[in-house]
């Protein structure tokens, strides 16, 4: 068995753009893999291109040795955009080498702790704030809507959501993006009272929504500095917050909110490469490492899990993108012994079940983990070619 080809394949997902690497095997197998050119990956997929072209004709089977191989040719550039185009070829060859095997992905690392992976309701209330046309859901207008949707995800099983702050301006509700640029605010980065009156009413709606069961995140990104985080830290105190989630690059200034914060601290998300994980887990700066398995790739992320094991830290996927993505997340969650919870979202364009042949299924507030061979998700490849993207 040897590649024969790579080919990127793109479709539009509404607010952003699904992304698909296709590799064909000499002998007509297919292996996939999603990604992303978003969040700071534009040109990610000539990069994986790049890297492609030197694999053609290897046997994509020896998945390690070819990761180590990709990696070691980008040695003078680590992490970034090269782990992301790394990541992408590694997950797409473990789809082949599952396939060939006749056995999924996670049979491959010692078989699942677990088949049920408790999800939560990402970017709860956020979409439908900016894109409820595209989701096509009314939108959510005023706090008593979020209440509404915090008791509409309890009544459809989840046991769990994130949202964003979600400000009230001008008789509507608005987004709030700083710290991507999005709204006013960068790059100072300053908090103020306005915007922690948003803090506490977003979650206080959704607590009355949801129930006191509920377990509830926050996720403040990049849109502070140390202080602001410390004041937001503050003012969720109330709300039993399953988590605050916050994006930094200083370990110690994650440590020091860790230690004042009245409640767990997940981040490390944007991080990529064991290298770059270990500065926060020596600090002890979180409580939850997340990891993306998508920009990390499948060997690295089990690694940076079992590296956080020694800390003492569990792990939870960062996942927000379709459902190959998921089904490639849930894996991951079925073999890591410390877990914590699986992001997923909920919302999204009304086409996004029409690209996969058989999308994961949620039960109860679980994903059900895929039992077919390789990632046990296959993409429809007419139909995202039937959406092709816009520019946006």
């Amino acid at each position: 068995m040897k590649i024969a080809s790579f080919e990127s394949l793109h479709c539009d997902a509404g607010w952003r753009t699904f992304s698909f690497l296709k590799v064909t095997t000499d002998d007509g197998l297919v292996g996939w893999s999603e990604y992303t050119e978003a969040d700071g990956s534009r040109g990610l997929s000539a990069v994986i291109q790049g890297m492609a072209e030197g694999l053609i004709g290897l046997d994509p089977r020896p998945v390690q040795s070819i990761d180590s191989l990709l990696y070691v040719r980008q040695v003078q550039a680590p992490n970034g955009v090269n782990q992301r185009a790394i990541a992408a070829i590694e997950n797409a060859l473990l789809d082949i080498k599952g396939k060939a095997l006749g056995v999924p992905v996670y049979e491959l690392f010692g078989g699942p702790v677990r088949t049920r992976i408790p999800v939560y309701w990402s970017h709860c209330g956020t979409y439908r704030v900016r894109n409820h046309e595209l989701v096509g859901v009314p939108p959510l207008r005023n706090y008593e809507d979020v209440a509404a949707l915090g008791y509409e995800v309890k009544a459809r099983g989840f046991k769990a959501l994130k949202t964003n702050i979600l400000p009230y301006e001008n008789g509507k509700l608005v987004s709030f993006g700083p710290g991507f640029g999005r709204t006013p605010g960068h790059p100072e980065l300053n908090v103020d009272r306005k915007t922690l009156q948003a803090v506490r009413d977003t979650l206080a709606a959704f607590r009355s929504g949801a129930g006191p069961d509920m377990g509830l995140h926050l996720d403040v990104n990049y849109h502070f500095k140390t202080e602001g985080f410390l004041r937001v830290a503050k003012a969720v105190e109330p709300y039993d917050m399953t988590w605050l989630e916050i994006d930094t690059w200083d370990p110690q200034s994650l440590a020091l909110i860790r230690r004042q914060a009245p409640c767990p601290i997940a981040s490390l998300e944007s991080v990529t490469g064991r290298r770059a994980f270990r500065p926060f887990f020596d600090a002890y700066a979180a409580d939850v490492a997340i990891i993306d398995v998508i920009w990390n790739g499948f060997l690295e992320s089990i690694k940076i899990a079992a590296m956080a094991e020694a800390y003492e830290v569990n792990c939870a996927p960062h996942n927000y993108y379709g459902h190959l993505c998921s089904a490639v997340s849930a894996h991951f969650c079925a073999v890591v012994p410390n877990f914590r919870v699986m992001e997923i979202d909920i919302d999204s364009v009304a086409w996004r079940d029409e690209l996969f042949i058989n999308a994961p299924k949620i039960e109860n507030g679980d994903l059900i983990l895929p039992t077919g061979p390789g990632w046990g998700v296959e993409v429809n490849e007419a139909a995202v070619r039937a959406h092709p993207p816009k520019g946006r």
